[in-house]
């Protein structure tokens, strides 16, 4: 009889032990009557400020005003620092010592290397592409997935050239090397005269960052329309790209709505801000974080409430002189659209976003 009732708890355990593993970390949140991201981030993962975790991952659904929600509707939670658990779909948390993976090893190459499609990327692109990221960083593992996917007869390499300023000229516009990511892509409609638009071909998106802007706690601001931004002065690096002020009819700069200040680095914005000398740094979602955390801002420096600046995809670009870009770039589209389907590209996705935000 005692080995009986053994037997039942034992049978008790594994059963919940396997409802427990079928729920797993992360899967799939149903909108209440209420609610908003930041309720719910601070529901799920008990950080509201992880609004813009979940806003990123269902950016299919609410496009690019995080309170388009509505009850009922149904929002991809990722699994972050083992949060939430629970819900619907979740899985297994990828291992946190993956974060320390060896650098990526990329293997020379050689005269053959020139009859293939032939793609180029660079490093210190965090999380997107980097060499000291597992795999070369998240974009570069969903090329590098696509790509074989795709299976083009010629075959594929990727190239890495870290002098970013390169790539568009002469390296692409000379067709040196084929095809390039990742980039973002201006509102070609309204500017169609700027480089990219003007030079450029672009893939669909791989994956939609959000711009945000970074204020002072001590001298908070929201961003819910463009009459918050009259007459503050915003803080962006030098050579980082400016359309995202000017696209959409909001002109900015064009018209002087904002003072725009251009330091060195990212750094150098958020000391700027912490110094009262701008109202806003923006820059995108990952980089934001990361270097708040890098200089130790955490409890100085927030992300504003209300919405992001922009929301930008990253592409795969082809020059628009190279006489088989096109071709080049539906070979691209046609992997990228496979590994979509079968799967593999979310799981490449939320293993990175997993790693990215448990270290915020």
């Amino acid at each position: 009889m005692k080995s009986a009732i053994c037997g039942v708890v034992l049978l008790l355990a594994g059963v919940f032990a396997g409802q427990a593993q079928a729920q797993g970390c992360g899967g799939s949140y149903v909108v209440q009557r209420g609610d908003s991201l930041s309720l719910i981030a601070d529901s799920q993962y008990k950080d509201a400020g992880k609004w813009t975790a979940i806003h990123s991952a269902n950016m299919d659904q609410i496009g690019q005003d995080p309170n388009n929600i509505r009850a009922g509707m149904r929002l991809r939670l990722r699994c972050i620092d083992g949060s939430p658990t629970g819900l619907d779909g979740g899985t297994v948390a990828p291992e946190a010592t993956l974060a320390a993976a060896a650098p990526l090893v990329v293997a020379p190459g050689n005269a053959a290397t020139r009859r293939k499609i032939n793609i180029l990327t660079g490093g210190d692109f965090w999380p997107f592409t980097d060499k000291a990221m597992p795999n070369g960083g998240m974009l570069a593992e969903v090329v590098q997935a696509a790509m074989e996917a795709a299976a083009p007869e010629q075959g594929f390499a990727i190239h890495w050239v870290d002098d970013w300023a390169a790539h568009h000229e002469p390296l692409l516009s000379n067709a040196l090397l084929d095809i390039g990511f990742p980039w973002f892509k201006p509102d070609c409609e309204s500017d169609p005269e700027t480089y990219r638009c003007a030079n450029l071909l672009f893939s669909e998106s791989m994956f939609e960052v959000l711009m945000l802007l970074f204020v002072d706690k001590t001298r908070p601001m929201a961003f819910t329309s463009d009459a918050d931004i009259q007459g503050k002065t915003l803080c962006r690096p030098a050579g980082y790209s400016t359309y995202i002020f000017d696209q959409h009819g909001r002109n900015w700069l064009k018209n002087g709505v904002i003072t725009l200040k251009t330091p060195t680095s990212p750094g150098d914005c958020l000391r700027l801000l912490v110094e009262g000398e701008v109202d806003g740094v923006v820059l995108n979602e990952f980089l934001g974080r990361g270097k708040i955390k890098e200089l130790g801002l955490e409890d100085r420096v927030v992300v504003a409430q209300g919405q992001p600046i922009s929301v930008d995809g990253n592409h795969m670009v082809v020059h628009k002189s190279h006489p088989d870009g096109p071709a080049l770039l539906a070979v691209f589209e046609k992997g990228l659209a496979e590994i979509r389907a079968n799967g593999t590209y979310q799981k490449i996705i939320d293993a990175h976003m997993s790693r990215v935000w448990a270290g915020f």
